[in-house]
C-alpha cells in the first residue's frame, strides 16, 4: 500500500500564509521522498507583510519538485520569490489568469515591501529579480489538463473564488485527495460556481467562514443600491477598501447595472488602484471563465468594467485629485482590509464626517485596521495620526469569495461516502474548530484541524 505525508508548514490555525507538502513515502528512503508544495503564501495581519514571512523555510526548498498554486492572492503566493531565491528550482503550476495576475501582485507587494522596509529599517526577503527567476519557472495550465509528478496524477478543477482560481487534485492507485484552496460563494456575480467532487478519500479544505452564514446572496445587490442610495443621498462619499482581485470587478460590474438601469445616481466612480486596474484588464481577457449570465451580457454587444462615470487613477497625483472633485463619489481603493494602499487615505480624510460611509465587503483579518473598523471602532490610527470614526460602517459579507458553514459543510458532505480523513485548514481556531464539528455532526466525517508543522501520515 502506497504511503504520503502531508505536512502543514502554513495556513493551519489561521487564514493566511497557505503552505502545504504532499510527500510520498512509497521511497522508504526520506532523502529520496518525492515533495510537491500547494501554494506558498504570505501571513498577513495588520501589515501586508508581517515579520513572520522572513524566516527561513522549515524544509529545503532545493528538495522541492514542483509548487502548485491554488490562486492569485498573495496569502497563497506571496512567499513564491523568497522559495525562489532560497533555492527552488521546480516547476510551478497554475491556471493560467493566476499566472498572469500573480506576476501583477508580486511586484506589487514587492514595492509595498520595499516601503516598510525602508520605514521600519529591516531587510526585503526577494527582489526584483526573484520575481523575474518565478516567472520563467512558472507554467500555465488548462482546468481538467492532468499531468504527471512521480506516482502523482495532478489536475486543476475550478474553485469558483477569484479568476483562475482552482482546487488541485492528486490520483495515484485508485486514490484521490484534494487541496481546496479557497472556495467561491456562489453563485457570484461573475464566475460559475466551485465544481462538484466526488470519490475523494483524503480532504484538505479551507474554513475562513467555518463558523458564519453570508447574508442572503439574492438581496445583495438590493443592500449594495441601498447604501449607495442613502449615502448619495446624505451628499457623501463612499468608500469602498477593495482587494484588487475578484471583489473589486464583482462590485464594478454591480454598480454599472445599476447605473444603467437607472437605479443609483449617475455619480463619479474612482477606481483608485493601479493594481486593480491592471487586473480588470485581465478579466477582459479571459471572458471564457465567467458565468452564463456575463457571457450572455458580453455576447448581446454589451462591454462590462466600462461605462462613463468610471474613472481609473494610476497615478499618485491622479489619487490625490480626488479629494478636490468635491461633492459625492463612490471610491474603490486597495487594500481590502485597509492595511494598507491608497484607501488609507481616504479613510483618514473621509471617516471623520457623518455623512459618509465606509463599505466592508470581505473578510477583515484580527488585528488588521479593516476588523478594528468593522467591529465599530470609534477612534482608530490611521499612518500615524488618531482619527475619529463618525462615519457610517457597513458590512456586505454576501460579496465575500468565500463559502460560507453550511456551503462548506455540503461542499465536504458531496463526497462523505468516500472521504477517510478531512483536515481543516486556512481559518480562525474557532471558524476550523466549528466546521470539524459541524463535518463529524452532519456527515459523520472523521476531521480535524491540524497545527502549523503537524504532519499526518496517509494512505495515499
Amino acid at each position: 500500500m502506497n504511503k504520503s505525508r502531508i505536512t502543514f508548514y502554513g495556513g493551519a490555525n489561521g487564514v493566511t500564509g497557505s503552505n502545504f507538502m504532499l510527500e510520498d513515502l512509497s521511497s522508504g528512503l526520506e532523502a529520496d521522498n518525492l515533495k510537491i508544495l500547494v501554494d506558498c503564501g504570505l501571513h498577513q495581519g495588520n501589515k501586508i507583510v508581517e515579520n513572520s514571512n522572513r524566516e527561513p523555510f522549515n524544509y529545503n526548498p532545493q528538495e522541492i519538485e514542483a509548487l502548485f498554486v491554488t490562486h492569485a492572492h498573495l496569502d497563497h503566493i506571496g512567499r513564491i520569490p523568497k522559495l525562489v531565491r532560497d533555492g527552488f528550482r521546480g516547476k510551478i503550476y497554475s491556471t493560467y489568469p493566476t499566472k498572469e495576475i500573480a506576476e501583477l501582485s508580486l511586484r506589487d507587494s514587492l514595492g509595498v515591501m520595499e516601503k516598510e522596509a525602508k520605514k521600519d529599517k529591516h531587510a526585503i526577503f526577494y527582489r526584483e529579480e526573484d520575481i523575474v527567476k518565478t516567472m520563467e519557472l512558472w507554467q500555465g495550465m488548462d482546468y481538467h489538463q492532468s499531468i504527471k509528478i512521480g506516482r502523482f496524477s495532478v489536475q486543476f478543477l475550478d474553485a469558483g473564488h477569484i479568476l483562475g482560481s482552482a482546487m488541485v487534485e492528486f490520483t495515484s492507485g485508485g486514490k484521490k485527495t484534494i487541496f481546496s484552496g479557497d472556495l467561491g460563494n456562489s453563485p457570484a456575480p461573475l464566475l460559475k460556481p466551485a465544481e462538484k467532487i466526488s470519490d475523494v478519500n483524503y480532504l484538505l479544505m479551507e474554513s475562513v467562514y467555518g463558523d458564519r452564514e453570508h447574508e442572503n446572496k439574492d438581496s445583495r445587490r438590493q443592500h449594495l443600491k441601498d447604501i449607495i442610495l442613502s449615502t448619495m443621498q446624505a451628499g457623501g462619499v463612499l468608500m469602498i477598501p477593495a482587494f484588487s482581485i475578484e471583489r473589486t470587478q464583482e462590485i464594478l460590474f454591480e454598480v454599472e447595472n445599476l447605473m444603467e438601469a437607472s437605479k443609483i445616481p449617475l455619480v463619479p466612480v474612482f477606481l483608485d488602484s493601479p493594481l486593480a486596474i491592471s487586473i480588470t484588464d485581465i478579466y477582459r481577457r479571459y471572458e471564457r471563465y465567467f458565468n452564463k449570465e456575463v457571457k450572455y451580457i458580453i455576447n448581446n454587444g454589451d462591454g462590462i468594467f466600462h461605462f462613463p462615470q468610471l474613472q481609473q487613477t494610476r497615478t499618485t497625483e491622479e489619487s490625490k485629485e480626488i479629494a478636490q472633485r468635491l461633492g459625492r463619489k463612490i471610491i474603490i481603493a486597495g487594500s481590502g482590509m485597509s492595511n494598507g494602499g491608497r484607501i488609507l487615505h481616504h479613510e483618514k480624510r473621509y471617516l471623520p464626517q457623518k455623512n459618509n460611509t465606509l463599505l466592508i465587503a470581505g473578510y477583515q483579518a484580527a488585528g488588521s485596521l479593516g476588523r478594528l473598523l468593522s467591529e465599530g471602532a470609534k477612534e482608530v490610527t490611521i499612518m500615524g495620526e488618531r482619527i475619529r470614526v463618525r462615519s457610517r460602517i457597513e458590512n456586505l459579507s454576501a460579496y465575500s469569495a468565500h463559502m460560507d458553514s453550511t456551503a462548506l459543510s455540503e461542499y465536504a458532505g458531496q463526497t462523505a461516502d468516500t472521504l477517510e480523513e478531512t483536515f481543516v485548514v486556512m481559518g480562525e481556531p474557532k471558524s476550523s474548530l466549528a466546521l470539524v464539528q459541524r463535518l463529524k455532526d452532519e456527515w459523520a466525517i472523521k476531521a480535524s484541524s491540524p497545527n502549523d508543522g503537524d504532519s499526518r501520515e496517509i494512505d495515499f
